[in-house]
């Protein structure tokens, strides 16, 4: 099952998003916020696989609801939405950790296709996480030659 929160301040925006993701796979567990405080409040208090986030939202805009998440939980993929699509806002989300930037009204296949995206990159990143973690308590190679120093980074590489 896949948690995704859709925070978005147009009630029939979020409403629609809501059933074309709970559509579109019965693995999708979908949650929605009505603005990036609420929205916040959520990401703290729960596990998301994805969040679908708004630019332009009174109270918090979406890039600080990014700008917070990237610092208290950097796994979630975070995809902007924004009705008032400019390059420079594209860029900007982009530069500080956004999976994705879409424009409204988003395209179906655009939107479906990056969802899809996203989650299969959360999973992946969780499971390196796991991997990760098996493979340094379970093998430790000793000595501080320079060799096994060089084994030893082209490892961790």
């Amino acid at each position: 099952m896949s948690k995704i929160l859709i925070i978005e301040d147009e009630a029939a925006i979020r409403r629609v998003l809501s059933k074309i993701l709970s559509e579109e796979s019965d693995t999708y567990i979908v949650e929605d916020a009505e603005d990036g405080l609420a929205g916040l409040e959520k990401i703290k208090n729960n596990d998301y696989d994805l969040v679908l986030c708004d630019i332009k939202m009174p109270k918090m805009d979406g890039v600080e609801v990014l700008e917070a998440v990237k610092k208290i939980k950097p796994e979630i993929p975070m995809v902007m939405i924004s009705g008032h699509g400019d390059m420079e806002t594209a860029i900007q989300t982009m530069r500080l950790g956004a999976f994705d930037y879409i424009s409204k009204p988003p395209d179906l296949n655009r939107l479906l296709n990056t969802v899809r995206n996203a989650l299969d990159r959360k999973q992946l990143v969780v499971e390196n996480k796991i991997l990760k973690k098996k493979v340094s308590k379970n093998y430790e190679m000793i000595g501080e030659s320079e060799a096994i120093n060089q084994i030893k980074v082209m490892i961790e590489k």
